[in-house]
Formats: structure tokens, sequence, C-alpha cells
């Protein structure tokens, strides 16, 4: 007979004819010695059962809570000495801060790792636990997406400081020679040297000319000298930039005309797409724009993320800007990298006034990006009232939803903004919709305990009933995450205590499970069924002795609970209480019913040794 075993994950078999020195043997060459159970260094040749599968489990479970091997390091007769004298893996990586359900798990765990092989646990049991564990460890609910819109700036070449940079260009020209021949840029209407040798006009390093310099000093006139003398008006340094690109960059609209006259591109970019023309955005130049423009410059520019001038200039609040480039047929639908329109760019920033005009300029107001998000999804996570208020007025859909399925109505709910709600509602947003998890607005505004919220909602009739994910009412959320005052807000807008959820478990149950005192009084004075069962057939008072808190488990009896109770492997609350060590509990269950003890003697679901 072959009898495959956990505790060396199916590597080596038993046999009848198998001897435990033999097993050992097997186990020490495969490196599987950490998970034998004591029981097999220290009894004859018994053939391995389901508790040193049980065992094995537990140290397993080690492993995963640890996040490192079993007696890593140790000799093979030291690990075969501290296992048979009761010794198990260190627990101090295991962190006090861990939510009270990973506690539990380490309480199993030490149980399956039992020296007595009698007092583990069966595995029809573990994974009621582990299944029970898993359910409760859960993050339900995800968040809506959070939008972090960078404010778009250029790089290169300081706008405000432009010394600075004067300062800098000066000494790379200063270290290259040209210091003498700037000096004589002023005496070229004298005719003293009229013409620049080649050797003058090379380009260096970083490629900043004579001419670069000039425009950066705002020297007009010493720039029309330079000019007059045929040198590339077009000149680039390393990064791209123009003469051009500098004078538009430092809102020097003469040098502008100059150069523009002289033949520069008014559309030729620096290295990372910005054209002169997106420069006068940032600016706010509606002057230097115009200018631009009037030169050929192609108002729909693009730099290398997608941003387009009128993008920029939605993104300033430059309304003046914004109206010379749509009154010159600038796109306002064009998406950047992203998928944002200037309108949601206007949005995000809660530009009012840069809204309006969009709107008005044919922007499509339920435009998505990338995530689905339109501008009002922007807006309202922003919590920009004006913005909101004009798109809705002007036909935005209240019930867009974005890839997570969040309407604004959920953003809004979400992040507590009662007056968003309120004009969201006004404007015929759904209360229904859900999520793809399954969430509708008032479920998300239970699990993030906005009352005021809570209270709109129940008050323009949402669904408090309305079953999420795994079939989670608003009430379910509350009593697991919420505050005690949503549990009651939400009981006295009507919510129903006993509504399961798709695994049995009640409001009730949550609220035990999470050991809130005062939810598990307002749930039994809104008539919670104490007896109500989950589908391993645990009732609020199984939950109770197993966290141990006999103030609960008090109130519960108190309110009719059932202490006889078996739950589906026939555990009854006070068995729990014994394996979990819940000593308190323990002693009151004893207390109040002597006869549980009785009942606690056995052990259901136990198997015995083969």
């Amino acid at each position: 007979m072959v009898r495959p075993q956990i505790s060396d994950f199916g590597l080596s078999k038993w046999m009848e004819q198998s001897t435990r020195m033999q097993y050992i043997e097997r186990s020490a060459l495969r490196g599987t010695l950490s998970y034998i159970p004591p029981e097999m260094f220290l009894e004859s040749n018994k053939a391995p059962g389901p508790k040193y599968d049980v065992y094995s489990f537990g140290i397993v479970v080690w492993e995963l809570l640890t996040q490192k091997k079993p007696y890593s390091g140790f000799h093979l007769v030291t690990i075969v000495v501290q296992v048979a004298a009761g010794m198990r893996p260190s627990l101090q990586s295991v962190s006090d801060t861990w939510p009270s359900e990973a506690q539990q798990m380490v309480n199993l765990m030490r149980r399956c790792w039992d020296q007595d092989p009698k007092k583990r646990p069966s595995f029809s049991e573990i994974t009621v636990e582990t299944d029970m564990l898993l359910f409760l460890l859960q993050s339900p609910v995800a968040d809506p997406e959070s939008e972090a819109l960078a404010r778009k700036v250029s790089g290169k070449l300081s706008l405000h400081r432009p010394g600075d940079v004067s300062k800098e260009v000066s000494q790379e020209l200063t270290d290259n020679d040209w210091g003498d021949y700037l000096k004589r840029v002023p005496r070229l209407s004298d005719g003293e040297n009229p013409v620049p040798s080649g050797e003058e006009l090379c380009t260096y390093e970083n490629k900043v000319s004579p001419l670069h310099f000039l425009v950066v000093q705002g020297s007009v006139e010493q720039v029309r000298l330079l000019l007059a003398h045929e040198v590339d008006v077009d000149c680039q340094t390393a990064c791209g930039h123009t003469p051009l690109l500098i004078a538009t960059q430092d809102q020097q609209p003469d040098l502008c005309t100059l150069l523009l006259e002289h033949g520069a591109d008014a559309n030729l970019a620096d290295e990372d797409g910005w054209a002169p023309l997106h420069f006068a955005a940032q600016n706010g130049d509606d002057r230097t724009a115009r200018l631009l423009l009037d030169h050929g410059a192609h108002v729909d520019a693009r730099e290398h993320e997608g941003w387009t001038p009128l993008h920029l200039a939605a993104q300033n609040n430059f309304e003046n800007v914004a109206r010379l480039l749509v009154s010159r047929r600038a796109d306002p639908n064009l998406h950047e990298a992203e998928g944002k329109t200037p309108l949601h760019v206007a949005a995000y920033f809660g530009h009012v006034s840069l809204v309006k005009l969009l709107a008005g300029q044919g922007a499509e107001l339920d435009a998505q990006q990338r995530n689905l998000r339109t501008p009002l999804h922007l807006a309202v996570e922003r919590g920009k009232v004006r913005a909101i208020q004009h798109l809705l007025k002007s036909g935005a859909a209240p019930d867009a939803l974005d890839r997570s399925g969040y309407s604004p109505l959920h953003t809004a709910a979400a992040r507590g903004k009662y007056l968003i709600c309120k004009m969201l509602l006004r404007y015929g947003a759904s209360l229904q919709l859900p999520t793809q998890q399954g969430w509708t607005p008032l479920h998300l505004a239970a699990y993030k305990g906005h009352l005021e919220v809570i209270h709109l909602l129940a008050e323009s009739h949402a669904d408090l009933g309305a079953p999420g994910g795994m079939k989670w009412t608003p009430l379910h959320l509350a009593a697991r995450h919420g505050e005690e005052g949503v549990v009651l807000a939400l009981l006295r807008c009507g919510a129903d205590p006993n509504a399961p959820e798709q695994s049995g478990w009640t409001p009730l149950h949550l609220a035990v499970q999470r050991g809130s005192f005062l939810s598990v009084v307002n749930l039994l004075e809104h008539n919670a069924n104490v007896h109500a069962r989950n589908e391993v057939g645990w009732t609020p008072a199984h939950l109770a002795a197993l966290k141990g808190n006999v103030a609960i488990l008090k109130v519960l009896v108190k309110a009719g609970a059932q202490l006889d109770v078996q739950d589906g492997v026939g555990c009854t609350p006070l068995q729990l209480a014994l394996r979990n060590q819940k000593q308190n509990i323990v002693a009151f269950l004893e207390g109040k019913e002597p006869s549980l003890a009785v009942l606690g003697g056995a052990e259901p679901g136990a198997q015995s040794e083969m």
C-alpha cells in the first residue's frame, strides 16, 4: 500500500515494508526533514497518518508568514533533536502589528504543530478556519483612482531667471574664445571685419552661438547687426533651442519679430518637441502667440507627450491665449499621451473660464482619457464645484463610467463630498449603478464612513440592501470596516440587519468578528438574528468564542444565543475556545452552563492514528 504524504510533498512514499529510519533518511536526502512531525522520530514503525500532514501544514504556514525556510542552517541531527524535544521554528519574525486575523492564523499554526498528534485539528477544521480568515482578510473595496496631473512646464532654460542663463551661456562663450568676437559685434556697422570668419562661426560643444548669446542678453540692435551678416537664424543648441525659442520663452516680442522677419522657422521645436507657440501659451503671451501664428506656426503643434498649446493655456488659466488659439481653429478635442483633452486639464485645475470657453467652442464634454475618465470625473475628484456645475449645465453625462465602473457620484461618495453628491443627484445621477466590483455609491460612503453622504443617499431613496461584491450590503461593509456610528445610521435608515452575504455572514457575524461592542448592541436592538449561521455553521457566539471576547459573548447570551449549537464539523463555542486556548471564554461558558464542559471533552472530526 502506497501513501503519498504532504510532509515531503509527495517526493517519497510510505510503503508497508518501510521502516521509520528509511523514511527519515529519504526525507533528509530530499531536504524535507524540517516538515517531519516529532512522533516520526520518537515512535515505532507506525505508518504516517493525517495528523502527520497537519503538522507539515503548520510548518508551511510558518514559511508563508515569515518568508523563511524552517531551521535554515541547522544540522540535520539538531533538527531531529529539537523537533523531538518540542521545539519549533522561531516566531520572532511574526509581527505584533499584523491584523487580528493574521494572529489567528498563528494560533492555528501552533495547534497544527502541537507535540501531541491528538491535539492537532483535522483538515476539515483547518479548512473552516482558513476559509474564514481568507474571507476576512480580503479588502473588498478598491478606492477610486487618484488623478495626479503634474503641472506641465518645459525643463529647459529658466523662464524667470534669464540672467542665470546668460551667465551660463556667457561662461560657455568665454571658455570657447567667443569673447573677442562678441566685443566686435557693436563695431560691425563701422565696417570693421564685417564678415565673421568661418572659424568664428563654427559651433562648439553645446552648440551655443553668438546669436543665442545676444538673444538671451536681449540685445535687439546687436542681434540686428549680426543677422545682417547672414548668420544661421535657426541655429540650434545641443537641446534644440533656436534663438526664436529663447526669445519666445523670455517674452521678448521685439526680438521675436526681428527673428521672424529674417526667416526664423516658427515651428522648429526643441528636443522635447516644444515649439515657440508652446512657450508663448505657457507664458500667457498672446502678443507673441499671435505673431507666431501670423508667421505660420502650427496652432495644434504637439510636444513629445502630445500636449498642444491649447492644453498649456488650459492648464495655466490663460483665457487670452486660449481664445486666440480657438479663433485660429485650434482643435479642442486633441488628446495628449494619457488621453486628456484641454477640457480635462481645465476641469482638473478648476479653471471655470476655460471650461466655459472650451465647452462653448465644441469641446466634447464626455471625452474619455485612457482610464475612461471624463472631465467631470476629474473635476469631482478635485472638488472643483464651479467647474462641475458648468459641466453639468452644459450637458455632461453624470453617469459616465471609468474603467473601474466608477461614476462621478461613486467618486464623490467615496471622497465624502456632500455638496457635490447633492449637485450630481440634482442633475439625475443614478444611485444604483454598480462599479465593476458591484458597489453602489452608498456602499462606498458606508465603507468610508461618510455619515452626511449616507443620509443624503438614503433620503434620495438609495437601495439600502443593494447586494454588492460577494453580495455584501452597505451594512456588511459598515459592520466589518466602518465606525459604530455608521452601522447605527444605516440601521436607523432601515437597513436589514439579517441580510446574508454569499457565504451566509450577516452584519452581526462581522461586527462580532471585528469586536465592535456598540455595533453588536445596536444590531441586536434592531432585531438582528442571534442564531444566524454562516455556511460553515458558525453563529455569532462561535465567533465571539474564537476571538476570546467575553463582553460580546455575554451580550449574545443575554439576547438568547444557544451555546450548544455545533458548527459544520461538530464544534460548539466552548470547543472552539478550548482549542484556541481562550481561557476567559472557557471559564465563562463552564460557569454559565456546567454541562457544556462535557461537550468540550470530545474532539469532533478528530481522526484516529493509522
